[in-house]
Formats: structure tokens, C-alpha cells, sequence
């Protein structure tokens, strides 16, 4: 018992001393970098003004002050010396040059990350500023010319300008739009027009022809101008009346939910609790390349169901860039690193109901809406076995066992947990368990809507989250989410969906419910591969609702629930999804791409297959087995 003690001790005692080490050594860099600031700055003064100010200013002034004195510095570096000794003598290494090494090593990291996390932040600050009117020229500064085409008029050159991508793309997606409108093809002018409409909004968003959230802001509006409304009674709705209702769709419930999953996530990533779990897990998981592999992706996987599956696979890749700057820029090693992260984001991304988008919609489309807890029972088996087959792809495709020579050791992030972080974990697990148990709840609480008030006020009202935290959330996100809601209402509301699944429904009705489900299973895999996921379920759920009701054998949140695992699966493109659009775009230092396109065909394709046989196996008999 005494042993184990001391153990402890020692333990704590070495940690205690890293970070003390890394305070003095940072405070040495400081000081070292501001006198060395004031002698360029000094040197650079003189030689442009002439004078010869600098030997005066730094011998008089700079040396003389405290900072800058030679017996405060010898006496920091003796407190860096007294540390280090007592490292060695918590850590029992009995060699001061292996000792200095490690720390020097676990300053060197530390530096590292906190240089990429600086860099990363700034230029998302960057990116926000230049987004404002990036493209007007200042008064001081004329407008640059672009290389313009030319044709001659009359024997005058006239410049023509070239078209972009997005407005030969725009051409097409109007003229189809209006051929819709005219053509007599539906059994009425809603159901005309309403069709127009979707096919309309799912080729803009298809080919981001505009930004995805302003495609769907001109969802409800010509949802109104087309008249595609109507009442119970299939009456075409008035346009204030058609207005009243297409807004009150539009913030749901499900809106309520991602709000508080955002105020979750921010909270998550502004204190670092994401960090610090990754960071003590990665650490303890040894050197051998499967663990390792397999380590990061159960992290990435759980990170993507509780902050997103956008800013999971960011975090797991700043904590993995150090391990990725020791190893060679060709290493299949790193690759399948890299590659892992990035998948095991997107099957991350179906485990709970706010760890993407597609989930709420899911939410928004089933009825009644799932609980939490159904949801984990069948999201996470499915999750798991998914990663597994993952896992197993990338061992076989890249072999990283071979590269035994490189010796991978994750970084501990030694900040200590205060009463913030309690509170919000506290907070977070409180407000899951109420979500889980919200159907026993219901008649006191509303739905889980009314539940994601409370991490919002708890963070907000506590000062944790301030209003420039509120500002930064995903709020394209949301308004991509509200109109989609938007546009499923249209669709509801005009007809046309319940024409839509009843020619499909008497096309399929001598299938079987799971023959009809791995259909729109398929067809979500491969529509979701291309597209954005959040797109996929948008147009997709919607009808795999609808028809699932008008089946001989109804069971439409069965189908629901198994496109939905299916959507956040699709992974085979760099385009499929963000946590892959992320790994494309991660370089090495000297801005290579660790990955290429066929890296993802090669274990994204199968990856996705794999993920699509496992929802309709096990994630199907789940579902059966809980009545869906």
C-alpha cells in the first residue's frame, strides 16, 4: 500500500514538474524574445533615421530593467536546472541528458501545438474579416483587371467577360426549373409547382451553384410566390396564411436541439475538455501502429458525437500533427492516420442525434420522434462494428504494422480540470439523460427542444459562453436546416410527397419491408457519396417516410432510422462529407497532401459498403427489436 502510494506521488510529482518546466522555460523564450525585439527594432530605427540611438537605449535602458538584468536570468536558469532535477528524481531516469532530452521533446510539442492552434485561429479571424466586401476595391486603390475575352464590333475591341462556373451551372438549373413549371405533368398546379421547386433547390444545393443556406433561404419564399400550399381540406393557402405556416415549420423543435448542441460543442472546445479527453487517451494507448490506428479513431468517433463531426476530426488532427511531423512524407504510417481519423469522423457523425445534421432531420421527419436512448441502441453497434471493418480496411490497404521503426508516442495535455469544466461536463450529462429518458418525461417537459434550453442558459447565463461564442455558432448550418424543414413542409403540405411514395410504394408493394429498405439504402449510399449528407437527407428521408407508411406492413421510422445510419456512412470521395474534405486538405511541411483522391476510393468505397451491409443487418434487427 505504502509502495503504491509513493508511486502515486511520484506520479503526480513529475507532472507537476513538467508543467513547471514548460511555465520557466516559455517565461526564459519571453524574455529572451523581447530584448532580442528591442535590439531589431533599435538597429532597424537607426538605420533608417541615421542616428546611433541603439547602443545608448539598450545598455542605459533595456539591460537596467529587471527582466533583462544577467542575475535575473541566471537565477531563472538556475530554477529551470533545480526542475529539471526533480523531474529526474520523480521519473527515476538516472541520465541528465536523457532527462533535458524528454523535456525538452514534451516543450518542443507543447510549442508546436499551441503554434498550429495561434495559426489556426488567426486565420479563421482572417477569413471572417476578408469575407466582408473582399472582392471591392478600396477608394486609394483601383480595381485589378481580370483577363478579359474580346470581340470586335464594328472594328472596335469589346471586352467580354468570362463566365463562371457557377453561372454556367445556373443557366441549366433555371431553365429546368422553368420547363417544370409549365409542363402539365402533375395531377395539379401545387404539385406542378412544388415539384419545380425541389427539383429546383436540390440541384442548387447539389451543385453549390450559391452558398448551400442561401439556397435555402429562397425555399419558403417561393414556396409562398408558387403557391404551392395548402390546407387540410386541399385548398390552395392565401399567401399571408401560406406564410404563417411555412415559418412556424421552419423553428422546431429540432432547431431548439441544434442550438443546444452547439452551445455543447462550444463549450466542449473553448475549455479545452475535448483536448484534454483525447489527449489523455491517445497518450496511454503504447507505440504498437494497430492500437494506435485504432485509438484515434475511437476517439475521433467519439469526439464527432458530442462536438460534430466538423470539429472532431480539426481537433484530432492538431493533437496528431507532431506524431505526423516525425515520420516521412510518404509514409502509408501516417496515411492511414490521417485516413482513419477522417472516417471514423463520419460513422461518428450517426451515433447520437446532434452530432450532425442529417440526424435532426431525421428527428424532424420520424413520428413520433426517437428517444435518445433508442437511438444509442442502435446507432452505437452499429457505429462499432462499422469501425471495426474501417480499421481493418486500413490495416489491409496500408499495412502501417510494417513501419515498426517509427515509434509513436501521443503528447499528454497536462492542464488540470477546474469548476468550469466540472460544470459543463456536469451540465452536458445532466441535460443527455434528461434527452434519453424525454418520452417518460414528456408530459412535464414538451420534447427534447425544451431540454436544449438548458445547456444554453447554464453556459450562457453563467458567463461561460459570451455573445461573441453565440456569433461564432454554425449558423449556415441552421438555416440550411430550416430550409430543408421548409421544403419538406412544401412538399407535405402541396401533395406532391404523397404522390411521390404511393407510385413508388405500388411499384414496390410484393417487396418486402427489408427488400425496400436496402433499396433506398443503396440509393442513399450513393446519392450521399457525391453530395452533401445533409442534402441526401433533405430530399431523401422525406420519401423514405412516406413510403414506408403506405407499405401493406408500415414501418416507416424503421426505414427512416437505417438511411439516416447509411447517409453519415457514405464516405467514398473526398467531397463526402466535411471530416473528408478536411483530410484532403491536410499537408505535410512541405505542402504535400498527405492523401489523394485514391486513397479514398480505395478504403472509403468498401468502407462504405461495409457501413451499409451493417445498417441493414444489424442496425434493421435492432430496430425490429425495439418495435420501429
Amino acid at each position: 500500500m505504502s509502495a503504491h502510494h509513493d508511486a502515486s506521488d511520484d506520479d503526480e510529482l513529475k507532472d507537476e514538474a513538467r508543467q513547471l518546466f514548460m511555465l520557466l522555460s516559455e517565461l526564459e523564450r519571453y524574455v529572451q524574445l523581447n530584448r532580442s525585439g528591442f535590439d531589431k527594432i533599435l538597429k532597424k530605427h537607426d538605420k533608417v533615421m541615421g542616428t546611433t540611438m541603439r547602443k545608448w537605449f539598450m545598455n542605459d535602458r533595456v539591460e537596467l530593467a529587471r527582466p533583462f538584468k544577467s542575475e535575473t536570468q541566471s537565477n531563472l536558469r538556475r530554477k529551470i536546472l533545480r526542475v529539471e532535477i526533480l523531474h529526474a528524481f520523480a521519473a527515476r531516469i538516472d541520465s541528465s541528458r536523457k532527462n533535458g532530452t524528454l523535456l525538452r521533446r514534451l516543450l518542443r510539442d507543447k510549442i508546436t501545438f499551441s503554434r498550429n492552434t495561434v495559426w489556426r485561429d488567426m486565420i479563421n479571424r482572417e477569413r471572417m474579416m476578408s469575407a466582408v466586401d473582399v472582392d471591392s476595391p478600396s477608394v486609394d486603390e483601383p480595381a485589378r483587371d481580370k483577363p478579359r475575352r474580346h470581340v470586335t464590333i464594328f472594328g472596335r475591341r469589346v471586352p467580354l467577360p468570362i463566365p463562371s462556373r457557377n453561372l454556367l451551372l445556373a443557366i441549366p438549373c433555371i431553365a429546368i426549373f422553368i420547363v417544370l413549371l409549365c409542363l402539365p405533368i402533375m395531377n395539379n398546379s401545387s404539385e406542378r409547382n412544388c415539384l419545380a421547386l425541389l427539383v429546383f433547390a436540390s440541384l442548387f444545393w447539389a451543385f453549390e451553384i450559391i452558398p448551400l443556406f442561401a439556397t435555402s433561404m429562397m425555399v419558403p419564399f417561393l414556396a409562398v410566390v408558387l403557391g404551392v400550399m395548402r390546407d387540410d381540406a386541399g385548398q390552395a393557402l392565401a399567401a399571408p396564411a401560406a406564410t404563417k405556416v411555412i415559418f412556424s415549420a421552419m423553428f422546431s423543435s429540432v432547431i431548439m436541439l441544434l442550438l443546444g448542441g452547439f452551445a455543447i460543442a462550444a463549450a466542449f472546445s473553448k475549455y479545452h475538455i475535448a483536448r484534454k479527453i483525447a489527449a489523455v487517451v491517445l497518450s496511454k494507448v503504447g507505440t504498437h501502429p494497430a492500437v494506435v490506428l485504432m485509438s484515434n479513431m475511437l476517439v475521433a468517433a467519439f469526439l464527432s458525437m458530442w462536438i460534430s463531426n466538423v470539429a472532431a476530426p480539426v481537433l484530432c488532427f492538431s493533437l496528431l500533427e507532431p506524431v505526423l511531423r516525425s515520420m516521412p512524407a510518404t509514409s502509408n504510417y501516417g496515411k492511414s492516420l490521417v485516413l482513419g481519423i477522417a472516417l471514423a469522423s463520419n460513422v461518428g457523425g450517426m451515433m447520437s442525434p446532434i452530432s450532425s445534421p442529417q440526424n435532426l432531420i431525421s428527428i424532424d421527419v420520424q413520428h413520433p420522434q426517437p428517444s435518445w436512448g433508442s437511438w444509442f441502441a442502435v446507432s452505437i453497434p452499429v457505429a462499432l462494428v462499422s469501425l471495426v471493418g474501417v480499421w481493418v480496411l486500413l490495416m489491409f490497404a496500408y499495412r502501417p504494422h510494417r513501419e515498426r521503426d517509427t515509434a509513436v508516442t501521443m503528447r499528454k495535455y497536462n492542464d488540470a480540470f477546474g469548476w468550469k469544466q466540472y460544470f459543463i461536463m456536469g451540465v452536458t450529462i445532466g441535460t443527455v439523460i434528461l434527452w434519453c429518458i424525454e418520452t417518460k418525461i414528456k408530459d412535464y417537459v414538451g420534447d427534447m427542444g425544451v431540454l436544449a434550453i438548458i445547456p444554453l442558459v447554464a453556459f450562457f447565463g453563467t458567463g461561460l459562453l459570451t455573445k461573441e461564442d453565440f456569433n461564432n455558432f454554425l449558423w449556415t448550418v441552421i438555416m440550411l436546416a430550416m430550409g430543408g424543414i421548409a421544403l419538406g413542409q412544401a412538399v407535405k403540405s402541396s401533395g406532391l410527397l404523397h404522390t411521390i411514395a404511393m407510385a413508388i410504394s405500388s411499384a414496390e408493394e410484393n417487396f418486402s419491408v427489408w427488400t425496400v429498405t436496402a433499396v433506398f439504402a443503396l440509393l442513399m449510399a450513393v446519392i450521399a457519396t457525391f453530395v452533401s449528407h445533409t442534402v441526401a437527407a433533405l430530399v431523401i428521408l422525406p420519401v423514405v417516410n412516406v413510403v414506408g407508411m403506405n407499405m401493406a406492413d408500415p414501418h416507416p421510422r424503421l426505414m427512416v432510422m437505417v438511411s439516416t445510419l447509411i447517409c453519415s456512412g457514405a464516405m467514398g470521395l473526398p467531397v463526402s462529407g466535411f471530416p473528408n474534405m478536411t483530410a484532403i486538405m491536410l499537408e505535410d511541411s512541405m505542402g504535400r497532401n498527405y492523401l489523394k483522391t485514391i486513397d479514398f476510393i480505395k478504403v472509403g468505397v468498401p468502407a462504405t459498403l461495409f457501413t451499409t451491409l451493417i445498417s441493414v443487418s444489424v442496425g434493421y434487427g435492432i430496430l425490429i427489436s425495439l418495435g420501429f
